[in-house]
């Protein structure tokens, strides 16, 4: 009897992992095919007002290039913390608001930048962007450092310290060198987390038609102009969104791949 609900649970189990990827090739195929078929190199040479991509592509980047470097250091600080310094209330408080912070929908983090930055500077800004971005990266960072200070051997600290080294030497020589593999594809995954998020950017940066690097307004962003572009009318603007799908996940893929590759070289 036990032998007959394994093979049941089994054979549901391969069942609803092929509709799963059935449907995420079903999306895949879809997109490739309508994005190669709207793909062309002028993409990254014209503005969007010209009927090319490269300021939303380029705002994109430095969106989230600056939630990076907002996030990461935060994050892996935090993580650090919790793992080597903290013990009892705080370090768990942080923690568990780490876990509550990575659960949380997107697009009330665009809310509360809303609130607290775009509101009171009277417009949208690529700082507040930035800002949104960088605070869905943080937990993440968090997580991953966290996790793989934890996986460090207690020997590898103690022998460091048995030769006279201080502490936060030993964190910083010893601890994170063996888990910078693992916080490498963490902060990979994170920074491919971000590139592709358009909802705490509706609220934040928006997005604009020309090439622009002053943070302090309305920024390009590629994600956002997907989803204005899909809305048009016009074929054309239609087909440029599906370029622009195309190109965004060939990134976010190719992020992952990196990131996955680096782990499994390690191991």
């Amino acid at each position: 009897m036990r032998l007959i609900v394994n093979k049941i649970f089994l054979a549901l189990s391969i069942f609803s992992a092929l509709v799963g990827l059935a449907f995420l090739g079903w999306i895949l195929i879809t997109l490739f095919m309508k994005g190669l078929n709207s793909f062309h190199f002028h993409l990254f040479l014209d503005d969007l007002i010209d009927g090319g991509l490269r300021n939303l592509i380029v705002g994109q980047f430095i969106l989230a290039g600056l939630a990076a470097a907002i996030g990461i250091p935060l994050g892996m600080a935090a993580g650090i913390y919790i793992q080597e310094y903290g013990r009892g209330r705080y370090a768990n408080v942080i923690r568990d608001l780490s876990d509550i912070m990575m659960s949380a929908p997107s697009i009330v983090i665009g809310a509360f930048v809303y609130a607290i930055i775009v509101v009171p500077t009277g417009g949208t800004s690529g700082w507040a962007g930035a800002i949104a971005l960088a605070i869905m990266m943080i937990p993440v960072v968090i997580n991953t450092t966290d996790n793989m200070l934890s996986l460090v051997p207690r020997e590898l600290r103690e022998a460091g310290i048995a030769l006279g080294a201080s502490k936060y030497k030993v964190i910083l020589d010893i601890v994170i060198k063996a888990a910078k593999v693992g916080i490498m594809t963490g902060v990979l995954l994170a920074f491919a987390r971000i590139i592709g998020e358009t909802a705490p950017l509706l609220f934040t940066s928006e997005t604009s038609n020309y090439f622009t690097l002053d943070l302090s307004e309305s920024f390009p962003s590629l994600t956002v102009s997907i989803y204005d572009l899909a809305n048009e009318p016009e074929k054309a603007s239609r087909d440029l969104a599906w370029a622009a799908s195309f190109i965004l996940t060939v990134l976010v893929l190719v992020i992952n791949l990196t990131g996955r590759f680096i782990t499994r070289n390690k191991k």
